[in-house]
């Protein structure tokens, strides 16, 4: 298999196929030549310099390798390609395995304003918005009937990008201009449509996984509430504190229908605004999620294994009610970034780099003492993941792991994250969106 991908989940997919006997063939950029997931493949191969266009999003480099190694399939992690149809229709094409969804099943569900539409069908609630816009005028225009503030959104990609806020008319054409720039230099596709902004919501994802077979079941959900300003998430939990039983059982309902609707293959990840009881489908990402590993603790499924078993057409191996939560867990994104600073990245060498160890604690990273954070990616350089038997176990648990943790040579957001943690908010699990930016212009810090 060859893994499309760098970093932490590169490494995490490496170690997956190992288990399953599958030999790996990891890609490189010259930036990444001496990172973990390259040492600990099987075979690497370098495809390219280290600006992402000319590396982890060149196709013919990458379908090359591929076919050059005889791979039989392509597991594309998260980002970069991962949820790009026509690169899973060109893999099927030159009889590669795309680990992920179909690529008509991507195209549907992994273009945001596609995904809206295809729920309204199945009928599910979503926020109110837009298809595609064109245009400044048409964002104007669109603004104006369904009300102010508003959002615009890339409607392809994730992790806060393309993404903007927009209180009144006069701001429109600067975030018009802004949000599509982005998106086209994060994800080659500069198209966005709108949606109402909603006060405070709460940012609660449903994890799901189905099979060829028509067979769906659900991982519980996971609150990924505490973001930063740029909507980037820094810390995730499972299961979601103080949600309602009836918001849970709209949420998890939503997600299975809506994954029948559409027959969905592989592990996804649909997500909600929830605001009290209140449920809305916002977007669905066709992939592995950053914060997956949360919902492996408390579930105990190892959820990239089941990415790769479901591609090779085998059924999953358990029915809804086989799944049971046990425990709490907390995932903290450990960023070469200066919180303080707007959370700007950085980059440079790491000088020294501890981690930390114990009971109910994982530590998912591909750096080491002496690694170098380049510039052209994003700034995750680790997670931090801590499981208790209760959510208070878990928060001591985490706070416990994170003080282990050092990280010198770049500023990171690990004091942030412990600051966090020890706010009356985050403690008594009622926390929305609009928490971390609140926190950070109080200068609790």
């Amino acid at each position: 298999m060859l893994i499309a991908n760098r970093g932490e989940i590169a490494l995490r997919i490496n170690r997956a196929c190992q288990e399953l006997g599958v030999r790996t063939v990891a890609i490189f950029s010259q930036a990444d030549r001496e990172s973990l997931h390259v040492r600990l493949a099987d075979e690497a191969f370098c495809v390219g310099p280290g600006p992402v266009a000319r590396s982890y999003l060149n196709i013919p480099n990458i379908i090359s390798t591929a076919l050059i190694t005889g791979c039989d399939a392509i597991h594309p992690g998260y980002g970069f390609l991962a949820e790009n149809a026509r690169f899973a229709q060109i893999c099927a094409d030159h009889g590669l395995t795309f680990i992920g969804p179909r690529p008509d099943v991507i195209a549907a569900m992994g273009d945001k304003a596609t995904a809206k539409r295809v729920m309204r069908e199945a009928g599910v609630a979503t926020t109110p918005g837009t298809d595609i816009l064109e245009s400044v005028d048409d964002a104007l225009h669109a603004a104006d009937q369904i009300g102010y503030p508003v959002l615009l959104k890339a409607t392809a990609g994730g992790g806060g990008k393309g993404m903007r806020a927009v209180e009144s008319a006069s701001d429109m054409e600067r975030a018009f201009a802004g949000a599509t720039a982005e998106a086209e230099a994060s994800f080659k596709d500069g198209r966005v449509y709108m949606e109402k902004l909603i006060l405070d919501p709460r940012h609660i994802e449903v994890q799901v996984l189905g099979d060829e077979f028509g067979n769906v079941v659900h991982l519980g959900e996971r609150d990924c509430s505490v973001q930063k300003p740029s909507h980037q998430k820094l810390i995730e939990e499972s299961p979601a504190p103080h949600l309602s039983d009836q918001a849970r059982s709209v949420l998890l309902e939503m997600a299975v229908r809506a994954c029948r609707h559409v027959r969905y293959n592989n592990a996804g990840t649909l997500e909600f605004l929830v605001s009290g009881d209140d449920v809305y489908f916002m977007e669905m990402n066709t992939r592995i999620q950053v914060e997956h590993p949360v919902t492996e603790m408390v579930y105990s499924v190892d959820l990239v294994k089941e990415q790769i078993r479901i591609a090779a057409g085998e059924p999953l191996g358990y029915a809804q009610q086989d799944l049971q939560l046990r425990g709490h867990a907390i995932e903290c994104r450990i960023n070469a970034e200066d919180p303080y600073n707007n959370f700007a990245p950085q980059a440079g060498t790491l000088s020294r780099v501890v981690f930390p160890g114990g009971p109910g604690v994982r530590v998912d990273t591909h750096v080491f003492s002496g690694a170098v954070v380049p510039p052209y990616y994003d700034s995750m350089i680790a997670k931090v993941v801590a499981f208790g038997a209760s959510r208070e176990a878990a928060i001591a648990r985490m706070e416990r792991a994170l003080r282990e943790t050092v990280v010198e040579g770049v500023s990171t957001t690990i004091g942030c994250c412990l600051e966090i943690l020890a706010t009356t908010p985050f403690r008594e699990g009622r926390y929305d969106i609009g928490f971390l930016p609140r926190m950070l212009a109080s200068g609790v810090h």
